[in-house]
């Protein structure tokens, strides 16, 4: 186990060589340490533990020791789909990026994943494999786990559509094997996910030649690189709304390139708010109240943002 830094007294005493007790000497922790450098935005503050734990058993036991002492834990994936507030995160961060987590075993028409595998390499795996209906995962910058919790999707595919069952673990440490049909799933959100823990999923593809999924990919890829900016960024921002995507709405009312300090709406994508010049998670929410509230006085529109926020504002840390 690797381990560095100082929460400064914010756990409960006997906390943290609790914690230590279970992990083994593939796991690495830090404390305090920076999370904005596992988010693709690059905003926030500091977690006060930060976990990789190297297997499901020790998972379930660290979970245990957050339970004894009551102390809240978030899961954090590759965090492209994240807003981690400048005051940091309180409690345990965890990330599923031990390779223990991060197997892809293809199987005739399946394939087996690990929460922390990357979804670029699972639609090459499935490419390689003649499994065709993974293309669209080529370009989204996430795991397999953050992309069940949100349903992901791009080029009107998401992610249950190629799902065949899931596996997760409940705050007890309990591993559960559902199917799909049995996982209430929505736009952007798999409720099932929000109070337990993605492990793994079998995904299941069709029969295709090489030649046709390479070229749906590249054509997938080049919409990408056509209609999304480059940069530090979250994705898109904000849901759709009912009747028009949220990034035309927001280029109809004028916003495209407004700044709010070190963050900027993209001029290419009105959905998009990058990260250009070293901005502040204070940044990113105050362009994004400026957003919401243009598109409710001027068109009636209550925008919802897709990315997750997550910790404390400044004033409430330390």
């Amino acid at each position: 186990m690797s381990e560095k830094g100082s929460t400064k007294g914010r756990l409960p005493h006997g906390f943290i060589q609790a914690l230590r007790n279970e992990l083994g000497p593939g796991t690495r922790m830090g404390l305090n340490e920076l999370v904005s450098r596992f988010t693709t935005l690059q905003v926030g503050g500091c977690a006060d533990v930060y976990l990789e734990p190297s297997s499901e058993g020790e998972l379930a036991r660290v979970l245990n020791v957050c339970n004894v002492f009551g102390v809240h834990f978030y899961v954090l994936g590759r965090g492209s789909n994240a807003l981690i507030l400048d005051g940091g995160i309180r409690g345990l961060v965890i990330r599923l990026s031990h390779a223990n987590f991060s197997a892809i075993d293809p199987h005739e028409e399946r394939i087996h994943c690990g929460a922390g595998a990357r979804l670029h390499q699972v639609a090459s795996i499935a490419h390689k494999f003649g499994l065709a209906g993974m293309e669209f995962l080529k370009g989204i910058p996430g795991t397999i786990g953050g992309a069940l919790r949100m349903n992901a999707g791009a080029m009107d595919s998401e992610m249950f559509e190629v799902i065949e069952s899931i596996r997760y673990m409940d705050h007890q440490g309990v591993i559960v094997t559902r199917a799909r049909q049995a996982i209430p799933h929505e736009y952007r959100n798999c409720p099932v996910l929000e109070n337990n823990i993605a492990l793994s999923a079998c995904l299941v593809g069709r029969q295709d030649s090489a030649a046709a999924i390479a070229e749906r990919m590249h054509r997938y890829l080049n919409q990408r690189k056509c209609t999304q900016p480059s940069g530090s960024s979250a994705g898109c921002m904000f849901k759709n709304p009912s009747g028009i995507s949220a990034g035309q709405l927001i280029e109809e009312l004028g916003m495209k390139g407004t700044r709010v300090g070190g963050v900027q709406i993209s001029q290419k994508h009105g959905n998009f708010i990058i990260n250009d010049r070293k901005g502040t998670a204070g940044d990113v929410l105050g362009l994004i109240q400026m957003v919401k509230s243009r598109a409710f006085e001027e068109r009636g529109v209550q925008l919802e943002t897709e990315v997750k926020i997550i910790g404390e504002p400044p004033q409430q840390f330390g």
